[in-house]
């Protein structure tokens, strides 16, 4: 998975990309597994904590699940970008062919 920057673009603000945002729950997600030393860990709408078999249901399946999303989006990702190359190269031969053909008659 690659980690897209999240610099400031011509193209949206971070904020606007869901996908920098899943990125970000992701690694927050896994620093709280982490850190929690064995704790339950606690949820806002909720007086029952996650414990140890609602940690494991969140290690095995939901951050593989988002790994997998993340994985798809960039592969989806990487296309777009190889056809963007592909339109670049191809605009910049076309004005070569175009000043070419200019040439001789400019002569």
């Amino acid at each position: 998975m690659a980690i897209r920057s999240a610099a400031a673009s011509p193209f949206c603000r971070p904020e606007e990309d869901p996908f920098l945002l899943l990125e970000s729950t992701l690694r927050s997600i896994e620093v709280v597994l982490m850190l929690r030393c064995d704790l339950p860990l606690r949820r806002t709408w909720s007086e029952q904590p996650y414990g140890e078999e609602e940690i494991t249901l969140l290690e095995e399946e939901v951050l593989p699940a988002i790994r997998q999303c993340l994985a798809r989006v960039d592969e989806l990702d990487q296309r777009l970008l190889a056809q963007q190359e592909l339109l670049q190269r191809c605009r910049l031969e076309a004005g070569r062919s175009a000043l070419s053909a200019l040439r001789p008659a400019l002569a």
